[in-house]
């Protein structure tokens, strides 16, 4: 039986028994029943991550026991920043999911001209947390200790201005290169546009501002499956799905 892993930031190594927070006691006792005894996992999202005990167990708060410390590989040598092109609901939060569990490294939430979606600073804020926590869940079931960081909601512009040194690339159907016809690389930007995809306009500006234009085949992708099928290919070709 797989063991149920939970996201706890105030998990530190100098800890011995460890007071769960609300949201993960809710998790564990009140939604997985877990008992007293129950052997479950810690991780803070910053790499720390330890076995643990459940030691004492109420309706409205509980304790775990640290045990063994963790050290699994679960992190990619392939750094990567996904600029991803803001879609509706369900959409932008399988978007995410897969991306986290395709090993990115930083999700960048991108205004474009085709997004659908419109974002008020209130409801911006809701979004993000929503995100936030499509992040923390993904990261719990593939077992990853490091959490993504999630950045603000930026436009096009600000976003083609944030990327680092890295090799970029942009999903353009009407592109003639391939992932294949591409050196190796070690970190990576990928911008993937929303639903109807990015403008010509939008894609010459990303050229402009150093990306490479990739195609991706023949067929034409919904934007969340553009996103988590571009993550599959450069990790194996340069990443830990090889």
């Amino acid at each position: 039986m797989r063991i149920p892993r939970f996201f706890c930031p105030e998990l530190d190594a100098s800890q011995r028994v460890l007071p769960l927070p609300e949201a993960v006691h809710r998790h564990a006792i009140q939604v997985l029943r877990l008992k007293q005894g129950a052997r479950i996992q810690l991780f803070n999202g910053k790499g720390l991550e330890y076995q643990a005990t459940l030691t004492h167990v109420e309706r409205k708060r509980s304790e775990a026991e640290l045990g063994e410390q963790l050290t699994q590989a679960s992190e990619s040598p392939l750094n990567i920043t996904l600029l991803q092109g803001i879609s509706r609901g369900e959409r932008m939060d399988f978007a995410i999911q897969k991306a986290v569990e395709l090993g990115v490294n930083q999700i960048i939430p991108v205004m474009t001209e085709r997004c659908n979606v419109q974002l008020k600073h209130d409801r911006i804020e809701k979004r993000l947390a929503h995100w936030q926590g499509v992040i923390v869940s993904a990261c719990e079931q593939s077992g990853r200790a490091v959490l993504p960081t999630l950045s603000e909601v930026v436009d096009m512009q600000n976003a083609l201005n944030s990327t680092a040194d890295t090799m970029k690339l942009v999903l353009d159907p009407q592109a003639q290169t391939r992932f294949n016809d591409l050196q190796a690389a070690t970190q990576l930007t990928l911008l993937i546009g929303p639903e109807g995809g990015l403008t010509d306009d939008e894609v010459k500006m990303a050229t402009s501002s150093g990306f490479t234009a990739v195609q991706f085949g023949p067929r034409i992708l919904r934007t969340e499956t553009a996103s988590t099928a571009a993550l599959a290919v450069v990790q194996s070709l340069w990443g830990d799905l090889a």
